[in-house]
């Protein structure tokens, strides 16, 4: 039997959004020179959040894209895969914020950075994630996190957005 916890719902999502966003503009030193990435599929969805709340606090405009990252996976063998990234702007330079809805072993970002420097050299890249739920098997750590949630690995952290699943939460599911 599964078993569902609510961790957060749309208000908690938007509040650890809007707390994510104050964070960047703050270590940022405002939003010049930023731009936002957002790794497929959630986690452009809150890289869109995040930049909608940048618009809102600071009257600026940051740059938002999409990254695939199929390609660089390390546990994947993929083969005839058309790569979805939309980044109509350039890397080369700027202060990335690379957003993802949860954080686990590390291996996501991990294959977000090399597709990332594919496509130039950033000055800098930071990750926000919206949920931190320990377990790293890489040496990686989020800027920029909405919440920690230490969880067991037979747990999964499910995060639904409005756009793909009809609503804004965050659950951990355990099967029994």
């Amino acid at each position: 039997m599964q078993q569902n916890t609510l961790i957060m719902d749309d208000k908690a999502m938007q509040r650890a959004i809007a707390r994510i966003s104050y964070e960047i503009i703050e270590h940022n030193k405002g939003v010049d020179n930023l731009c936002v990435i957002g790794i497929l599929s959630r986690g452009v969805e809150i890289a869109n959040r995040v930049a909608k709340k940048i618009f809102e606090v600071e009257g600026k405009v940051v740059p938002v894209g999409m990254l695939d990252i199929t390609l660089f996976r390390d546990d994947r063998e993929v083969k005839g895969h058309v790569d979805k990234s939309d980044i109509t702007f350039p890397i080369k330079d700027k202060k990335v914020v690379l957003v993802d809805d949860v954080i686990y072993t590390g291996r996501s970002v991990r294959a977000a950075i090399d597709a990332l420097m594919a496509r130039g050299r950033p000055m800098r890249i930071e990750l926000a994630v919206l949920v931190d739920r320990g377990h790293r098997e890489l040496p990686i750590r989020a800027d920029f996190v909405g919440k920690n949630l230490p969880t067991s690995r037979n747990e999964k952290v499910k995060v639904s957005v409005n756009q793909f699943d009809g609503e804004d939460k965050v659950e951990i599911i355990k099967e029994d």
